[in-house]
């Protein structure tokens, strides 16, 4: 089939940008106001600086995917490009991001039950634990029933709210600041050298979903839309970042938390639903998240129809997150993390590879070509910057 042709099949353009907005506007959103006060107000160009670069990376992907009809998924690109290690390098990255995301699920559950029941002590086979910590036990045993399904049809159906429920969070915490009494006061600092790399790691993380890009393509009725399904959920993203990062920075300042929910005076009620809004999102995703790697780890071990060993998996998989959660419960130093050392490397650095790898034939020295080396240069610096300053925050805060 031409890749050109719309097809009578496939998801409608309508459906298609409300999966895009859906695979952007994740839990970053939390983050996006403390990413601000990090970089300061000038820092708010390179959002949308890093939003223009990765819809572009976004395209580099449809045109590496139109090189070969059977080029269906990210990690089918890898392997375009560089073969057997492209494909398992992608993977890896792609896996080891959405391992980070439960992790972070969990630390986000446990900070937010704790703001919300700060009294809340939990005595767990002869340990006594504080409340955030208890609630990282508490909420892994709720999630861990679902990790056990086979068909998660349910749990898709309950996750296609979290683009409602970005908006709601959004319209909470203008709430809290417009009528809640909180105001719109703090004035902030125009430029914070020190905190830039934070923050380009934290917008680097809210564009993340690159992953997901090829499998929506080829999902598309008509592939020809691409691009402007690209452009609309960058866009509607975009604004609804800039607008939460501006509102929460104006609300408190340099005393922003790595999540704003933590800054909201929790007897309100637009705060209570902000952070119930907040809480709701990883108990139905959680298990969505880690299928991928499940699915992966079952056929390594070729164990896919082992009912048994597949529920084994999914439990040990639900504890290594749990305990990594407890060593490391900073939740903007590991989303930071993931975002430098992950994101920044699968939406800017592998697209352009593949795309100079793949297309090397046809190359030219011109305008683009210089562009595609300037964004490579810019993912690179995000990784081994970003990561440093990561790693060595959270090493500081052990």
């Amino acid at each position: 089939m031409d890749p050109h042709m719309p097809s009578k099949a496939g998801s409608s353009f309508f459906r298609t940008c409300f999966n895009g907005v859906n695979a952007l506007s994740g839990f970053g959103i939390l983050s996006i106001p403390y990413a601000l006060a990090e970089g300061g107000w000038l820092s708010l160009m390179l959002l949308f600086v890093l939003a223009a670069i990765c819809f572009y990376t976004g395209l580099l992907l449809q045109r590496c995917m139109d090189s070969n009809s059977l080029v269906r998924t990210y990690p089918d690109v890898g392997e375009l490009a560089f073969g057997l290690k492209g494909r398992m390098l992608i993977a890896f990255f792609m896996y080891l991001e959405l391992y980070f995301v439960a992790i972070e699920f969990l630390i986000l559950e446990g900070d937010n039950l704790g703001k919300l029941f700060p009294q809340a002590k939990f005595h767990i086979a002869g340990l006594k634990l504080g409340g955030k910590s208890g609630f990282v036990i508490f909420s892994a045993l709720v999630i861990l029933p679902t990790t056990w399904l086979r068909n998660l049809g349910v749990l898709a159906y309950v996750s296609v709210g979290g683009v409602l429920a970005s908006l709601i969070l959004v319209l909470s915490v203008m709430w809290v600041g417009a009528v809640d009494g909180v105001g719109f006061h703090e004035r902030g600092v125009a430029i914070n050298w020190s905190g830039i790399p934070t923050t380009l790691s934290l917008f680097a993380f809210c564009y993340s979903g690159h992953s997901v890009f090829p499998t929506i393509y080829s999902s598309m009725a008509d592939k020809t839309k691409f691009s402007r399904f690209l452009f609309v959920s960058f866009v509607i993203c975009t604004i609804i970042y800039g607008v939460m990062a501006v509102i929460g920075y104006l609300m408190f300042g340099e005393a922003t938390n790595p999540q704003v929910t933590l800054n909201l005076p929790v007897e309100k009620m637009s705060s209570k639903l902000a952070i119930y809004t907040t809480l709701i999102n990883p108990l139905a995703k959680y298990a969505l998240i880690i299928t991928p790697i499940v699915n992966a780890l079952e056929e390594w071990l070729q164990v896919t129809k082992n009912r048994f060993i597949g529920i084994l998996i999914r439990t040990l998989l639900l504890i290594s997150t749990v305990i990594i959660a407890l060593t490391l419960p900073f939740f903007g130093y590991i989303v930071a993390l993931t975002g430098s050392f992950l994101c920044s490397s699968a939406t800017m650095v592998l697209p352009s590879l593949c795309y100079l790898k793949i297309f090397k034939s046809s190359r030219r020295w011109n305008v683009e070509l210089v562009m595609i080396l300037a964004i490579l240069v810019v993912g690179v610096l995000i990784a081994v910057i970003g990561t440093y300053v990561s790693m060595k925050q959270i090493i500081r805060s052990l």
